[in-house]
């Protein structure tokens, strides 16, 4: 199992459009009330440029942005994706595809640095330097300074990505969904992080214990149990108070965007939900011990994704699936906003696939709002992106994407007869 950590190297570990049917307080109504005390004011960090040498297919790629919208086109296969996921590796420490650092080098190169120069609402510049030599450690470092720890550079730069990967949340397994929550949670409770990070430390010491050929006395396995239960605590805590917050606006957004023709919603399952996490353990060791691992903690526990009272995996269409993902991940950067105290970044990538014409202009209403701040869409029909660019105004940049290389286009710029088929 890749968890949120692990993929880390860690071993220690909108106002709408006006007039529309849900403006953004209709929205956030119920959320802002669970969050009544506790939401902070979030300040804008903004990418204004990012240096790119040999990350996938990018061979060597400056760019400027615009602090509002930046859009790239071009069709499958030419690195558009690549772009944003370099971008996600400057918040993350790690790709969102691929957490094996050296497979990220580009083919017949040594290694690759990604450079994000960011700017705080105040003016103060930020320098994120990550750079990578293959067979050896990457080195990554904040104003020149190299971190002791990645995880502290967690949260740091919030980013919310969505991307046709995303399917993974509904099809892939239960791992999934946790990587979900661990992703939002730490990007602002540096507790919940350090919690994750000692849990799954113990976690990994009681399945070597599990898998001793010889008698392991009873009070080897408690020290560990005993850390898993403690930390496991706070892990089932704060993912509760989690999904309790997040459901109303989730709910809200999906809701927007199918114009109320269908109801979700989602269910947390847990072992430390009805006893004590330690009792637990304690009970199924003998079963554990036959098994080699640990079948039950907050590492198995489930997020139960669902259209109306059924699981979506087996109820959804393609476009429902879809327009699931996309409120779950729009609920996911209002929620960091509200929580935290940077804006995220917003990553959109090819979110229109699948989805009725509908669905796609609602969708559009929302980006098109103020409620974002910097945001970045990568799609290969030009006219979702020109409807949008429509919408903003002047605040924005286009960029062309070919074969790995990147070039900033004008507006109004003329396709060629195959881009206008795509």
């Amino acid at each position: 199992m890749t968890s949120f950590y692990s993929a880390l190297g860690l071993n220690e570990f909108f106002t709408l459009v006006r007039g529309n049917k849900y403006p953004l307080d209709l929205l956030n109504r119920n959320f802002a009330l669970s969050l009544r005390g506790k939401a902070k004011i979030s300040r804008h960090m903004i990418l204004k440029r990012i240096s790119i040498l040999n990350y996938k297919n990018l061979e060597q790629v400056e760019l400027v942005f615009s602090p509002k919208l930046n859009t790239f086109f071009g069709q499958n296969g030419m690195g558009k994706t690549n772009l944003l996921d370099a971008v996600y590796f400057l918040s993350f420490c790690k790709s969102a595809g691929n957490p094996i650092d050296s497979q990220n080098i580009r083919h017949d190169a040594d290694f690759f640095v990604i450079q994000g120069f960011y700017e705080a609402a105040d003016g103060t510049p930020e320098e994120i330097y990550c750079g990578m030599k293959r067979r050896q450690k990457k080195q990554f470092k904040r104003n020149k300074k190299e971190y002791t720890r990645l995880s502290d550079h967690i949260g740091f730069l919030p980013l919310v990505m969505v991307s046709p990967a995303d399917s993974a949340l509904i099809n892939g397994g239960s791992d999934e969904r946790r990587r979900f929550m661990d992703v939002v949670i730490s990007q602002y409770d540096k507790e919940y992080l350090d919690a994750l990070i000692r849990y799954n430390k113990a976690l990994a010491q009681r399945n070597t214990l599990l898998k001793s050929e010889t008698p392991v006395e009873e009070e080897l396995f408690l020290v560990w149990e005993e850390m898993m239960a403690q930390a496991g605590e706070v892990v089932f805590r704060k993912r509760e108070e989690f999904i309790r917050e997040f459901i109303p606006i989730f709910q809200s957004f999906y809701s927007f965007i199918s114009q109320d023709k269908e109801e979700v919603g989602l269910t947390y399952d847990s072992h430390a939900r009805d006893a004590s996490l330690l009792e637990v353990l304690k009970e199924s060791r003998a079963r554990d011990q036959i098994m080699g691992f640990s079948l039950c903690g907050v590492h198995k526990d489930e997020l139960n994704m669902l259209l109306g009272d059924f699981p979506i995996k087996r109820e959804g269409s393609q476009g429902q699936n879809k327009t699931y993902l996309v409120a779950l991940k729009l609920a996911q950067f209002d929620f960091l906003k509200r929580t935290g105290t940077t804006v995220p970044l917003l990553l959109l990538d090819d979110i229109f696939d699948k989805l009725d014409a509908s669905r796609v202009e609602q969708i559009i209403k929302l980006v098109a709002g103020d409620n974002f701040g910097q945001i970045f869409i990568t799609d290969t029909n030009r006219e979702h992106l020109d409807r949008i660019l429509h919408k903003v105004g002047s605040d924005y940049k286009m960029f062309r994407v070919e074969k790995g290389a990147v070039s900033e286009m004008a507006g109004n710029q003329t396709l060629t007869d195959e881009e206008s088929e795509a």
